[in-house]
């Protein structure tokens, strides 16, 4: 049994920039079905930025766990 290649931190970090990419193109295809229907515009409007938030939030902390590398590093 071969063992994967371990991942690097600029790969990490690639990966995490994706992931979100992927999470807020399902946002806008789930939020563009509902636009259809103008009711709750309001709730609609808090519910992408609620989504959005909740997105960036979870890529911060994961681009925390894997910072870049300085130049001086």
């Amino acid at each position: 049994m071969t063992r994967p290649a371990p991942q690097t931190r600029d790969s990490v970090r690639r990966s995490i920039a994706d992931q979100l990419l992927v999470a807020l193109d399902a946002l806008v295809a789930r939020h563009r079905a509902l636009a259809l229907h103008n009711e709750h515009v309001e709730l609609h409007a808090e519910l992408i930025a609620a989504e959005v938030a909740h997105q960036l939030a979870m890529t911060r902390s994961a681009l925390h766990r894997h910072p870049a590398l300085r130049a001086d590093d």
